[in-house]
């Protein structure tokens, strides 16, 4: 993959960032604009020209100079003293994800740093030297501060990283065993490895990747339940969301008609025998509910690709117009909004999937055995599937409170407003971990609601769907460890195998 600057994609830093075997390099126009910029930075360093965070101090010390014999000495500081992340360490998928982020941030040449500063980061990353980076202790403000100064620390060959077999160990013992050498600083190269927002991105685009899945796959489990249900298609016709043309509501309209194809045995019985003119909001509403996290997340995406090939450095080096530009691009809100709003649409996502199990357990709202066991008292059934689902979208209630409208100042009140970026993104992430195991959890009620109506059959993907589970998770004639089958569901999900058996049998689904 060629480092450019500019052609960072979902899928393209997803793939990279799982896959280990796949080499970075940086480009030679990215190389040539950065020579560019670092000779017009050297030549006014030369000059005895003052520049913040070149021959300055940092932050609140911003006013303090320092001498040229310090300069070398200052980077190395800088990168030490911001070294203040706790926590759980993001994993090395994550942290691949933050190294190719900063690379190509630092590859449009605005900097001022040579290039050797980012073949280094892709020397690291290709040689699968991957740093240890605590999860906890950034703001989004100046940029990820102490994540990023974990990720330079390694770089320069004085912090951990992931060893064989997880352990975490000296990043010197990999790079004598690689024999490959860490970087040394020079003017503004340690603040240049820190100030963006790569560690809020990298999360949140490997993030939307797996929520984009989750997306098809809800549309899925929402076609399953409407069969097991024996709802009705009519909400779907494409006259409803012609009239209200959202691009998500139309899509996902789409996919469920696609999902139904043709009329199947249980819509039928729905045409001919069944008293209800319309259907609960949760299953009538589908295109709505979930169109609207669809549209919610493109346009996270497209926000998180704006980042992810912007220069989020300060000051920023316009040589061409011979100007050194003290700014605000490290600021994290634009991330930090995007996340936020990520989490609230896969909050909403994952309640609307939880209503569906609730109408598939209750006598009121079904045709089916209470709780979906065919012998109830002796057996509990799916009572605690729905409990389960419940409490997760309970605790995704706290989780979707956004990040971002809180702030709080830090730096002697020189960096008085920060964005919480990271936060919201971590947050997105386990937001979207608890919507999968509640949509795992519909699959798994909606699958016994299909056996339960036998010998209705649904329709072909339907049918598809349930046959691959049912290769795995049996029918329940009796309880069991409800937990096992929501595991081997959510495994089938995540490993794109569900959805493949899907697309075989209908074709993509539109997100």
């Amino acid at each position: 993959m060629q480092i450019t600057g500019e052609n960072i994609t979902l899928e393209s830093l997803y793939e990279i960032a799982h896959k280990p075997q796949l080499k970075a390099e940086l480009s030679a126009s990215a190389k040539a604009q950065m020579q560019k910029s670092r000779s017009y930075i050297e030549g006014r360093i030369s000059s005895g020209e003052v520049m913040y965070g070149v021959n300055t101090g940092f932050g609140a010390f911003s006013s303090v100079r320092i001498s040229d014999s310090e300069i070398e000495q200052l980077q190395r500081n800088l990168i030490r003293s911001h070294c203040m992340g706790v926590g759980t360490p993001f994993t090395k998928t994550e942290t691949r994800a933050m190294m190719v982020l900063r690379a190509n941030a630092l590859a449009k040449g605005h900097s001022g740093i040579r290039p050797l500063v980012v073949e280094k980061i892709l020397e690291f990353l290709n040689n699968d030297i991957i740093p240890v980076v605590p999860s906890q202790g950034s703001v989004g403000a100046s940029g990820d501060l102490a994540p990023l100064s974990h990720l330079a620390l390694t770089i320069i060959g004085e912090g951990d990283a992931w060893g064989p077999n997880g352990q975490i160990v000296p990043v010197q013992k990999l790079l004598q065993e690689k024999t490959i050498k860490a970087l040394d600083l020079q003017a503004k190269e340690g603040l240049s490895m820190i100030n963006g927002c790569q560690v809020m991105t990298s999360i949140g685009l490997l993030s939307v990747w797996e929520a984009r899945r989750l997306l098809w796959l809800a549309d899925l489990a929402g076609a399953m339940s409407l069969e097991g249900l024996r709802g009705s298609r009519k909400a779907f016709d494409p006259l409803i969301s012609a009239a209200r043309p959202h691009p998500g509501e139309g899509k996902t309209a789409r996919n469920l008609i696609k999902l139904m194809g043709e009329m199947s045995e249980i819509g039928q019985s729905h045409i001919t025998g069944d008293h209800r003119v319309q259907d609960a909001y949760s299953l009538r509403c589908m295109p709505a509910v979930h169109g609207a996290a669809k549209d919610a997340l493109r346009y996270v995406a497209k926000v998180l690709e704006t980042e992810a090939n912007s220069s989020t450095d300060n000051p920023l080096v316009f040589a061409d117009d011979n100007k050194v530009l003290s700014c605000g691009n490290f600021h994290g809100m634009p991330v930090a909004h995007a996340m936020d709003f990520a989490g609230i649409a896969i909050s909403s996502q994952a309640s609307i999937s939880e209503c569906r199990i609730s109408k598939m357990i209750s006598t009121q709202m079904s045709e089916l055995p209470a709780f979906l066991t065919p012998n109830g008292g002796l057996n509990s059934g799916h009572m605690i599937v729905q409990v389960a689902a419940a409490s997760l979208v309970s605790e995704n209630k706290v989780l979707a409170h956004p990040a971002s409208v809180d702030s709080i100042p830090t730096s002697a009140e020189k960096e008085d407003h920060v964005s919480m970026g990271t936060i919201a993104a971590r947050k997105f992430k386990q937001i979207l971990q608890n919507a999968e195991n509640v949509v795992a959890m519909e699959m798994l009620s909606a699958t016994q609601a299909l056996d339960l109506i036998a010998p209705l059959k649904p329709s072909a993907a339907v049918k598809a769907a349930h046959e691959h589970i049912r290769k795995t998770v049996p029918f329940a004639t009796e309880d069991r460890i409800f937990h096992k089958d929501v595991e081997a569901i959510k495994a089938m999900m995540l490993s794109n195998e569900l959805m493949a058996v899907v697309q075989k049998a209908v074709g993509e689904l539109e997100w």
